[in-house]
């Protein structure tokens, strides 16, 4: 089994940054894509940025230009650099991965979430 672990998150002043981990117990490279999600209380998940394993990337607009998706194959760990912070990126951050199954079927994988709130 897969497992994805979140971390970094905190509070943070806008203006500020935040680096967040998301830490997988297997090799990275054996997921299709990974990917960073929120959600902010009474609103729906929605995508951040997402990665493949070849590295090619994709941001919502509302993040593009201050975010930054990366992933580090030998530590097996998925990041988000986030500058620039708004109150409107207060959100539990969730890491996703989508994983191939034999069958060729892919599989999506959570971690628990981790809470950035940006506040003066």
């Amino acid at each position: 089994q897969v497992q994805l672990v979140e971390s970094g998150g905190g509070l943070v002043q806008p203006g500020g940054s935040l680096r967040l981990s998301c830490a997988a117990s297997g090799n990275i490279f054996n997921f299709y894509d990974m990917g960073w999600y929120r959600q902010a209380p009474g609103k729906q998940r929605e995508l951040v940025a997402i990665i493949t394993s070849g590295r090619s990337t994709n941001y919502a607009d509302s993040v593009k230009g201050r975010f930054t998706i990366s992933r580090d194959n030998a530590k097996n760990t998925m990041y988000l650099q986030m500058n620039s912070l708004k109150p409107d990126d207060t959100a539990v951050y969730y890491c996703n991965g989508r994983r191939r199954r034999i069958s060729g079927d892919l599989d999506n994988y959570w971690g628990q979430g981790t809470q950035v709130t940006v506040s003066s």
